[in-house]
């Protein structure tokens, strides 16, 4: 963090102190990133805001005398102290609203963070960024639809933005990153608290090639209430936003509808209607969010031409057999991307069901084969 540049309006190179002061600043309470961005904009630095006098704080508009009297009242120097420390021990540095590497998509919403946490590589491709999200439980419909949908945008070299979570979120970034794709976590805690914790391994792909992002202080748990607003910053960041399942009542539609309200577009996979697992993507469909979709061209198509049509790189090459043992080779040479069911399998690769049922959980528990209901079962892109 030290000596890191922070460009504001005056294009200056900032300094530690400046670091500190806007640290301090989002630690007042009662400041928000709305209180934030008016301040610095009216002072033209942090640190100018927390030398102001309480009459000149108090008369900027949106201020008010209580506002001033907390600025000027906190004095919590250590935590202040402890935020940078954490950040330091991760890599994490802050990217701030009147920065030249803050993403122009999320500057242009309602309410924009003051300033982002971010670790890795923030810069890549986010002018051409499409979010995807969903349930935490998919279905292995959803499970394939949104790894297909991932896998194919990425090869046009579209970055993924997602949310880190169980389930459609995690299959997201891992198809993006299986084609050498970037991809962008925005978490409901700070960054250097990695939610689920099953995903740290996966957090540390997206750090090669993607970014770990939050509005979030350091050592900030991942509440329930944090994600509603986190939300806001996964739809901001992207052209469109895509639901490849969803119930009912979820903070996949959250999103949604925040896309549709910061004036995005809004995608949704269809299913079949016996599944309550998509009635919340119907239901956008119904409302008029979202605009139904069966392929990335339809995508691309509705976002304009301002995406173009990208050439379609190739997959990365991956000697996968390498890792298997001579069953599980078997089994993942007979299968296909087409679901197959069990008995199939066994007459193509000769071997009995409970064994190989047995390599076939194997297989699943690398991330190279998914299950379907009805024991059926496909190889993943």
């Amino acid at each position: 963090m030290e000596n890191t540049p922070y460009a504001f309006e005056n294009r200056h190179e900032e300094t530690r102190q400046e670091t500190e002061a806007l640290i301090t600043l989002s630690l007042v309470p009662g400041i928000g990133s709305v209180r934030s961005r008016i301040l610095v904009s009216h002072f033209g630095s942090a640190q100018r805001v927390l030398e102001a006098s309480h009459s000149e704080l108090a008369k900027v508009e949106g201020i008010g005398r209580h506002i001033a009297t907390a600025i000027h009242a906190f004095d919590d120097v250590e935590q202040v102290r402890y935020q940078i420390e954490c950040a330091q021990k991760v890599e994490a540095r802050i990217v701030t609203y009147w920065s030249p590497e803050y993403p122009t998509l999320l500057r242009s919403i309602f309410d924009p963070p003051a300033f982002l946490w971010v670790r890795g590589i923030l810069q890549h491709n986010l002018e051409e960024a499409i979010a995807i999200v969903g349930t935490r439980r998919p279905s292995s419909y959803g499970k394939r639809a949104t790894s297909f949908f991932a896998r194919e945008l990425s090869l046009r070299d579209y970055t993924i933005v997602s949310g880190l979570a169980h389930g459609v979120d995690t299959l997201a970034h891992e198809a993006t990153l299986d084609t050498d794709g970037c991809t962008i976590a925005v978490l409901g805690s700070g960054v250097d608290w990695i939610y689920p914790t099953v995903n740290k391994n996966l957090s540390r792909r997206i750090l090669e090639k993607g970014a770990i992002i939050s509005e979030y202080p350091m050592r900030t748990k991942p509440e329930a209430a944090n994600f509603p607003r986190r939300n806001r910053i996964i739809s901001g960041l992207a052209k469109g936003t895509l639901v490849t399942e969803a119930y009912e009542k979820g903070g996949a539609l959250i999103t949604a509808r925040m896309a549709a309200e910061q004036n995005r577009e809004v995608f949704a996979v269809p299913g079949p209607i016996f599944s309550d697992s998509v009635k919340g993507v119907h239901r956008l469909v119904q409302l008029g969010y979202g605009k139904l979709v069966h392929d990335v061209d339809d995508i691309l198509c509705e976002l304009g031409a301002s995406f173009g049509k990208k050439a379609v790189r190739d997959a990365p090459e991956k000697n996968i057999h390498e890792d298997l043992n001579a069953l599980e080779g078997k089994l993942y040479s007979v299968l296909t991307s087409e679901p197959m069911q069990i008995n199939v399998i066994c007459n193509k690769s000769g071997l009995d069901p409970s064994t190989a049922l047995v390599y076939l959980l194997s297989l699943e528990f690398k991330g190279l084969v998914l299950q379907m209901a009805g024991k059926q079962f496909y190889k993943v892109s």
